[in-house]
């Protein structure tokens, strides 16, 4: 905003006229209105009493900020995107440009701006888009420097992305230091990279152990929230995850054990003695399949080790203790459970 924009905002909000305000500051009516025309500006041994006349500080006075605010940047932004549709890239770019060098240390608006001006410059094929890398990366670049963890990725995956397209792999390559090892998506990128760099092996190993450990986060996650619609006593929609986590089971290749063995705490949450036994006759059957993914062509790039006899053995014995204690009370009665309480069990 000019100065004489920002003179005659809160000159207003103050309630006062010009000649009000002239007279305050010992000059002329003509020269407060030159100022808000933009015809002239103030003497500089002005600048100090006009602030302290309309309550704010020189620094609003004079327009200056270090950062945008969310709503002004995203108010920007849409104005970028709007101009994108009417007006040439490079006016717009300009544009941006200019505003980024006026909020040189607004990392969000450098951020967004960059994405938005990239992602365009792609989509819409510009037959010169080369000619803005050096600009656009530069701005990304500034925010790998961020304390802003989203921005840092952000700018990072932007770069990887950006060279990966061009080949320049090993560049690429350089900008996953940007995120954190524990960050899934580092992997998955190096596991691109390593796909284009004759590192195929490297490359199918990551892709499975990725898709191994995604399956254990999924069940996890569903196990809480399973947990959560029990504790909230919802009980279709406990029975439609139990659903869910012995589906994916099977899409994972991980082993009949591992598809049956959700239901047994909804069955005996809601005493359902025929159900129970059906899970217990089915979990016993499968416990030789426990360690089935290690044979799955799913994971077939992964060290993974296959479960010996000895312990499916050990693990039945417990399952076979386990089904017969108190929190299976409620199964007196039914014929299956009444033979493992016997110590008899038949496959």
């Amino acid at each position: 905003m000019a100065i004489g924009d920002v003179i005659k905002k809160y000159r207003k909000n103050k309630g006062m006229t010009q000649e009000e305000m002239a007279a305050r500051l010992g000059i002329t009516t003509p020269a407060v209105n030159k100022w808000e025309r933009g015809n002239t500006l103030p003497d500089i041994t002005l600048l100090a009493p006009i602030a302290r006349l309309l309550d704010i500080t020189t620094d609003e006075l004079l327009s200056f900020k270090d950062e945008l605010t969310d709503e002004e940047i995203n108010q920007y932004l849409s104005i970028v995107q709007k101009d994108l549709e009417d007006k040439s890239f490079h006016k717009v770019f300009i544009s941006v440009k200019e505003k980024i060098q006026e909020y040189p240390n607004c990392e969000k608006l450098i951020w967004q701006a960059a994405v938005i001006l990239n992602a365009n410059r792609i989509t819409t094929k510009l037959p010169d888009k080369e000619n803005y890398d050096d600009t656009i990366f530069g701005w990304f670049e500034r925010c790998l420097l961020s304390k802003n963890e989203q921005i840092r990725n952000q700018a990072a995956d932007s770069l990887f992305q950006a060279y990966f397209q061009q080949e320049d792999y090993e560049k690429a390559n350089q900008y996953l230091d940007y995120f954190s090892l524990e960050n899934p998506e580092r992997k998955r990128k190096k596991a691109l990279v390593n796909s284009k760099t004759g590192k195929q092996a490297e490359a199918y190993r990551a892709y499975e152990e990725l898709i191994f450990t995604g399956y254990q986060h999924i069940q996890m996650t569903l196990n809480n929230l399973r947990t959560l619609y029990m504790e909230d006593d919802n009980h279709e929609m406990a029975k439609k995850l139990v659903d869910v986590s012995s589906s994916a089971a099977f899409t994972f290749e991980m082993g009949k054990y591992n598809e049956v063995c959700f239901g047994l705490e909804i069955a005996a949450w809601e005493k359902d003695a025929a159900w129970t036994a059906q899970l217990m006759q089915d979990i016993l059957d499968g416990i030789e399949t426990i360690g089935d993914f290690a044979n799955s062509k799913l994971y077939q790039h992964m060290d993974l080790k296959t479960v010996s006899s000895e312990f499916s053995v050990g693990l039945k014995q417990k399952l076979l203790e386990s089904f017969t204690d108190e929190p299976f009370c409620y199964m007196q009665g039914n014929e299956y459970w009444e033979k493992l309480k016997s110590g008899i069990y038949s496959s």
